[in-house]
């Protein structure tokens, strides 16, 4: 059984899958008839055209009584802010948020799990709000050829395990069907 949002009173639910698996579309389903505020914190930047028109897609299959927050690197202050009583917030996604990090940052991976340790410190202190967390699983592929890559499969790893342990529920989405693993 999938989670019923209003009943779950504040928290986190972490969803995970493959690129295009259903995972956001499952999000916003799972806040159908929530109660409250709905928030959804996009990471993602337009930095080309198909991206662009990507974003727009999206806000416009998003129905009217959803208020759009981007906030592609301090994922930690945005989710402080939003956490009101009667809010759920989606975060779609922490692997575009990771992304965004790594070509901010570079190299300088302690500036990457700083952020990263101060999402989990704002994610552990939620008292108010429901946030809804999709991500990317990335650790089925085979090991990436190059540095960067590694290092951004290594990152999106430990980032979904920290997340994951302190989610209520966590639901694996396979080619659009949800398979609910942790939470009842």
């Amino acid at each position: 059984m999938l989670p019923l949002l209003n009943e779950l009173g504040q928290g986190c639910v972490l969803i995970l899958g493959g690129a295009k698996s259903g995972k956001s579309h499952l999000a916003l389903s799972l806040c159908k008839g929530f109660e409250g505020r709905k928030v959804f914190l996009a990471t993602a930047q337009a930095l080309d055209r198909e991206m662009a028109l990507r974003i727009e897609r999206h806000k416009k299959e998003r129905s009217g009584d959803w208020e759009t927050v981007e906030e592609p690197l301090d994922l930690a202050s945005a989710v402080a802010k939003l956490d009101i009583v009667r809010t759920v917030i989606v975060i779609d996604c922490l692997t575009l948020w990771l992304n965004n990090m790594l070509m901010e940052y570079g190299d300088d991976v302690e500036a990457i799990e700083g952020a990263i340790a101060r999402f989990i410190k704002v994610l552990k202190g939620i008292r108010h709000s429901v946030v809804v967390v999709v991500s990317n699983e990335v650790g089925l592929g085979i090991v990436p050829d190059n540095p960067l890559a590694r290092r951004f499969r290594d990152l999106a790893g430990s980032l979904n395990q920290q997340v994951a342990s302190l989610s209520k529920k966590v639901i694996v989405v396979w080619a659009g069907i949800p398979n609910l693993i942790k939470g009842q």
